[in-house]
């Protein structure tokens, strides 16, 4: 049976995850954009960051799936906002959901994680879109702000780390 791990990852908590499970599992982690052939494996684990609602490289990676009834597709989320919150959790599997075929949604095992993040490495464009966003939801009545929201205002301009590699655990038994 072969099995990898597939990453996509800009700033650096989702390949940590990443290579942390390769690591607990001695299964190959590698990111997206360095696949060749997905369809050699029985077990497709992929971590992908979240940003502006998508998950990192994972429609490019699903995309080039073309038999899926015999694998085992693991999705792993990566994001600031508490994977715990259900809004939260809903609003990412239905991101998920837009941007892979209903047949891999259906089939697959989605788990999230929490990142992190450090404003003092954001590109000068993501830098513009956090500022744009947080302008646009610290105005909004504490009523209508969401988990995501309010976890965005708090740790606005700041470095945070939230990973914990005992989220893996769960992972691990479902490979």
């Amino acid at each position: 049976m072969r099995n990898i791990i597939i990453y996509g990852s800009h700033y650096g908590t989702t390949k940590q995850y990443a290579e942390e499970l390769s690591r607990r599992t001695n299964i190959e982690a590698i990111s997206f954009e360095n696949v060749k052939k997905i369809n050699d494996y029985n077990h497709i684990i992929y971590f992908g960051g979240l940003y502006a609602g998508g998950v990192l490289g994972m429609s490019k990676t699903i995309k080039k799936l073309n038999n899926i009834s015999s694998k085992k597709i693991i999705i792993v989320t990566v994001g600031l906002s508490d994977p715990t919150d259900e809004v939260n959790k809903n609003n990412i599997r239905n991101n998920i959901k837009s941007q892979i075929p209903k047949e891999i949604f259906e089939k697959a095992k989605i788990f999230h994680l929490r990142g992190g993040i450090d404003y003092s490495k954001l590109s000068f464009i993501n830098k513009n879109m956090m500022k744009l966003l947080y302008h646009a939801v610290k105005n909004l009545p504490e009523e209508k702000q969401s988990a995501e929201d309010r976890a965005m205002i708090e740790t606005y301009n700041k470095k945070v780390n939230f990973v914990d590699f005992s989220g893996l655990d769960k992972i691990i038994k479902e490979i």
